[in-house]
């Protein structure tokens, strides 16, 4: 079956109720709607029965008062006053018969201990399910205590059946009564709840009352942003009251409550326990369905954890988001007491190491996860989109943007916005609300807090897009995040769990979960990846740009970094795509979420208005850097280990210019042909040091043998020798990360702050170049082979001329400047000499410097005063020795010149152990890397220890 269009309206999972077109006018008499749910599998299902409707509630004596936002969405003009968003609340468990009661009810405020008002007329109107701070509810103001009151009737085909009375989400704690029966009460801002009212209904009219109480962030709750008074910063307007969908639901005595799906790649099964009331001995029947064909099916128990069978599943990803159908019956014996419709997805997620770092992977793959940080907010519904449409249509430019990611930022949606990110393929980072800044939360809010968070994973645990639960942010409310995590993955050990997102900044880090999280502004940055959890970037980004006539508040703003222009806006952002990308290929990052989608009230950070009716962002070149970034993801390079600190050339490996080399002439980056009797120049100019990236030391730079400091970069493509200046461009340019080579011989140099592009030859010149790229030095012919290098044996083994004549080698460690090398008893040493040493010890400290017995380019130490013998290395240690003429001997006693490693004089790099160099370590000689695990080898003083001065010979 082939996905349907995400764009098209999907065809129903189960059979809903929906509003005929000719009813259209007859819906704006009633409070009560009927809606579809949309799940995404394409079956062919029954038509849904006739409307259930329900009588209009008894209005107060002030009808609605519609109220203007400061600015408006697309879709606030589109909000019906007597039935806003209509649609099917619950995609992932239907049922045929439901009746909303959203519309109009009636308001008023309440105060601590009063009675409700039962069979009494209230003041006010407000639209629900719109929070009462908002524009679209009528009310547009505050208050910590309020009372709701509508009446509505039960449709007579319901006789028989228990009645539900569902809500979506009340902020913060409800109190219900039907007919004047208090039928239950719900504390929690971000979940749904039901009560079973059939005790409590008559024939005819009936009276709900809902009183709620919020205090906001004037107590200890989870709440998210929220504030009573915005910051014109980070926190925002409030939202009080009911603002998710409420609705009647009728269903018989045992039934199904809840389904939790988790998908078993490995095991080509879906996991499923369905979760039931009023059960007698009923068993459960699951029928899995790709479109109307079965895959599968499974019978048992409930509250018992079921094996669907889904053979060669079709894997749910950002690219195929498939889903398939479910059926689920409770029955008795042979006869079926209830029926819900659902879907599910079939993905994995976990971590694997790739190429040295742990990443996440979906499907067993790696795949970067790019997403936006979405705080759900609305200029004229506040925490409520203001239509379905405009619920689909964030998680819609998310993808016509290329992201595959977004992260729920401390809010719960409602559950059509799961369905959304479902059906499109985004994977979802799922944060748990937090509770108020700056507080120690008490032990009734911490109760509180994991209550509340049990239950986010419970009701949204099913969802196929939500891939990581975020636990806490930025040490808002912070308390025992180590154990939290823990509780979470003991919860649902099927996803990844974010024990702190943005410990770095504030808060403090737990030390576990999956991910270590770390927020940078404006960024990026990124933590170090470890054996047990992967480097991710919750936040960073930003870039503000105001855009007059599309502000909530044209008299303030806030951002990270304020940009001057559009064109400035969308420059700086590419820029920092192109930095994350670096960061994935050289750092192990794997997931980035940049602030923001939108802007939010006085927060211009946006990549489009709060409004949604401009994009700040170029959406083209956008998609393109984003989908560019996830493609590279999929197939990264493998990093190759070169030999630092030594030199080499480097070989053009295309077929017919296999004699050339790169070589620096002019200050300029070329390749020409090199030869044993080319000119010592050319040779010099054909050989490089390859030392720690000057960007990233995990990566490497390229310096020249005969102008030591000086090194190879990029500068508007084409590549030249410079020296630095200092910059982080610069350091940036001159930084090239070790590939396996494009063309599979040899290896490829990618440009570290430019991930994609390598140094290549093209017409003798050396340029950084691109796949497809604008310049001619950019096309595709040769390109891999072009970018593809052999390294190999340094033309000039020396860089650095040396006399043949006897000389001292003194010490140019600070300190230790009165030393010289030595040999005593046929082992080399450094020792104090003056002139007033023994003239032994002088002898025993001088040297000739002659031609190398390996190679004449290079130097051989021979003893003054014992010809024949010369310092050699044996197992890492310098001795003294009479040359047995064997080759080992030969290359064990040459030593090539090079620049002083520590800035001045002379390093000594040992012929057959490239990257080691002669160093003096608690006063004996070795070779030494400067990164072994011999002590000599150890990183400190390293430079300066195997850096020596030619001196006047203390025997000459």
């Amino acid at each position: 079956m082939h996905p349907p269009d995400p764009a098209s309206p999907p065809r129903p999972l189960s059979r809903l109720l929906r509003w005929p077109l000719a009813l259209a006018a007859a819906a704006a008499l009633l409070s009560a709607c009927a809606g579809t749910p949309q799940p995404a599998a394409t079956a062919e299902l029954p038509e849904p029965p006739a409307m259930a409707s329900a009588t209009p509630p008894t209005l107060g004596a002030l009808a609605l008062q519609p109220k203007t936002p400061p600015i408006s969405t697309p879709w606030t003009a589109q909000v019906s006053t007597t039935n806003p968003l209509p649609e099917y609340p619950r995609p992932q468990m239907t049922r045929p018969d439901w009746q909303s009661l959203n519309g109009q009810w009636q308001f008023a405020n309440a105060s601590a201990g009063q009675a409700p008002p039962v069979g009494q007329n209230l003041a006010e109107t407000v639209l629900v399910p719109f929070p009462i701070e908002s524009a679209l509810s009528g009310i547009q103001r505050h208050q910590d205590r309020m009372w709701y009151r509508r009446t509505f009737t039960v449709p007579s085909g319901w006789n028989g059946r228990r009645i539900l009375l569902n809500f979506g989400a009340v902020d913060y704690q409800a109190t219900v009564y039907v007919n004047g029966t208090q039928v239950g009460a719900h504390t929690g801002g971000y979940d749904t709840f039901s009560f079973d009212i059939t005790g409590a209904l008559r024939a005819g009219s009936n009276e709900v009352i809902v009183g709620v109480y919020d205090p906001t962030n004037a107590a200890g709750q989870p709440l998210g942003k929220q504030v009573n008074v915005p910051d014109n910063g980070i926190f925002y307007t409030a939202a009080s009251g009911i603002w998710q969908t409420v609705w009647l639901e009728p269903v018989a005595a045992p039934h199904i409550t809840r389904l939790d799906l988790t998908p078993d790649v490995p095991g080509g099964a879906l996991k499923v326990t369905v979760r039931g009331e009023g059960l007698s001995g009923q068993t459960v029947q699951i029928t899995g369905l790709n479109g109307t064909t079965v895959v599968g099916t499974v019978n048992g128990s409930v509250d018992t954890e079921l094996r669907l069978p889904v053979p060669n599943a079709r894997l749910w990803n950002p690219d195929d988001p498939f889903l398939y159908n479910l059926t689920v019956k409770l029955v008795s014996g042979s006869t079926t007491v209830d029926t819900v419709q659902s879907y599910f997805g079939m993905r994995s997620i976990g971590t694997k190491v790739i190429n040295g770092f742990l990443r996440p992977v979906l499907n067993g793959k790696f795949v970067f996860q790019l997403g936006t940080l979405d705080q759900g907010y609305w200029p004229d519904g506040i925490y409520t989109a203001p239509t379905d449409d405009a619920l689909k249509s964030d998680l819609q430019k998310h993808k016509d943007l290329g992201f595959n990611m977004v992260r729920k930022h401390i809010k719960v949606e409602p559950q059509r916005w799961y369905y959304w990110a479902d059906r499109l393929g985004l994977l979802v980072w799922q944060d748990m609300p937090s509770m108020r800044i700056g507080v120690n939360p008490s032990s009734s809010d911490r109760a509180e807090f994991e209550r509340e968070l049990r239950i986010m994973v419970d009701q949204h645990r099913s969802s196929p897009s939500i891939v990581t639960w975020v636990a806490q942010n930025e040490g808002w409310g912070e308390y025992d995040p180590a154990r939290i995590a823990d509780a979470v993955k003991a919860w649902d050990p099927s996803r990844l769990v974010d024990n702190m997102s943005g410990w770095n900044c504030c808060g403090y880090d737990g030390g576990n979960g999956d991910l270590a999280d770390w927020h940078v502004y404006v960024g990026p940055g990124t933590p170090n990846p470890s054996l047990s959890r992967v480097s991710v970037l919750g936040e960073f980004g930003g870039l503000g740009l105001r855009t007059p006539g599309h502000e909530w508040n044209p008299n303030t703003s806030f951002s990270y970094e304020m940009q001057p222009s559009v064109a400035a806006f969308n420059d700086r952002y590419l820029g920092l795509v192109q930095a994350t990308r670096a960061l994935m290929i050289n750092k192990g990052l794997s997931a980035s979420v940049y602030t923001e989608l939108t802007d939010v009230e006085s927060e211009v950070n946006g990549l489009y208005t709060y409004d949604r009716q401009i994009a700040k962002i170029d959406v083209a070149r956008a998609r393109t850097a984003h989908l560019g970034l996830i493609a590279a993801s999929n197939d990264l390079p493998v990093k190759v280990t070169l030999p630092l600190y030594t030199y080499k050339s480097f070989q053009v490996t295309t077929p017919g210019f296999t004699n050339r080399f790169i070589r620096h002439l002019d200050g300029l980056g070329a390749t020409e042909v090199v030869t044993g009797s080319s000119a010592e120049l050319l040779k010099k100019d054909a050989t490089w040091r390859i030392v720690p990236g000057l960007a990233d030391a995990t990566c490497y730079s390229l310096e020249s043998l005969n102008y030591p400091g000086e090194y190879l970069r990029h500068r508007d493509s084409r590549v030249r020798r410079d020296r630095p200046d200092g910059s982080s461009a610069f350091n940036g340019d001159a930084t090239w990360c070790a590939r396996s080579a494009l063309s599979g011989v040899g290896i490829s140099l990618e440009s570290y702050n430019f991930p994609g592009r390598y140094l290549r030859h093209y017409d003798s010149a050396l340029w950084l170049a691109q796949n497809g790229g604008p310049l001619p030095s950019d096309s595709t012919g040769n390109l891999v082979q072009d970018s593809s290098w052999n390294v190999v044996t340094p033309w000039a083994r020396s860089g650095v001329t040396l006399a043949n004549a006897y000389q001292s080698l003194q010490v140019t460690t600070a300190g230790f400047t009165n030393r010289f090398a030595r040999h005593q008893n046929g082992l080399g040493f450094t020792e104090v000499v003056t002139g007033g040493s023994p003239a032994l010890l002088k002898q025993d400290a001088t040297f000739r410097l002659a031609p190398g017995l390996a190679d004449s380019r290079c130097t051989s130490f021979e003893a003054r005063n014992l010809p024949g013998q010369y310092l050699r290395h044996r197992d890492f240690r310098i001795g003294l020795a009479a040359n047995d003429n064997t080759d080992l001997f030969r290359q064990d006693a040459t030593f090539c010149a090079q620049p002083g490693l520590g800035g001045g004089g002379v390093s000594f790099e040992a012929f057959n152990s490239p990257g080691f160099f002669l160093r003096h370590f608690d006063s004996g000689l070795w070779i030494a890397s400067g990164g072994g695990a011999r002590p000599s080898d150890s990183a400190g003083g390293f430079k300066p220890d195997s850096t020596w001065t030619i001196a006047a010979p203390w025997a000459p």
